[in-house]
């Protein structure tokens, strides 16, 4: 795993495509942040943390299907180890491509999305692209 983010991510896009209602990912502070944005945003119902006695945190996330067909259909990292992509706040719309994409920004001001960091006037680098 060299990549927090893009492995957090595919497994939610993987397990979205297989139908699952539940999905087991790994724990950092940065996916469980990068979680609750994707509940607030609608593309996940729940997000839990899971301690158990002698193993590694994990993170429970439940998947939004709407009439049996996924919020989440695709995504698209932006930026990766060898990498990095950071944006203004006034050139967002440009990343977002369509207009059901939402981008996903590490900012200053924590994990936003697109439209709640152009709301504040923060850019910060783009982590991916979710439809």
């Amino acid at each position: 795993m060299n990549h927090l983010v893009s492995d957090f991510i595919i497994r939610i896009k993987n397990a979205s495509l297989a139908r699952r209602k539940t999905v087991l990912l790994p724990y950092s502070r940065l996916t469980h942040e990068i979680g609750k944005t994707l509940v607030k945003e609608g593309f996940l119902k729940t997000i839990a943390e899971e301690k158990e006695n002698g193993a590694k945190r994990m993170l429970i996330a439940e998947i939004v299907y709407n009439r049996r067909i996924p919020a989440i259909t695709n995504v698209y990292v932006v930026s990766k180890p060898s990498l990095r992509i950071y944006t203004s706040s006034k050139d967002i719309n440009e990343k977002r491509g369509r207009e059901k994409h939402m981008v996903i920004l590490s900012t200053n001001k924590g994990i936003l999305s697109d439209r709640e960091a152009q709301k504040m006037g923060v850019g910060g680098e783009v982590l991916f692209t979710i439809w």
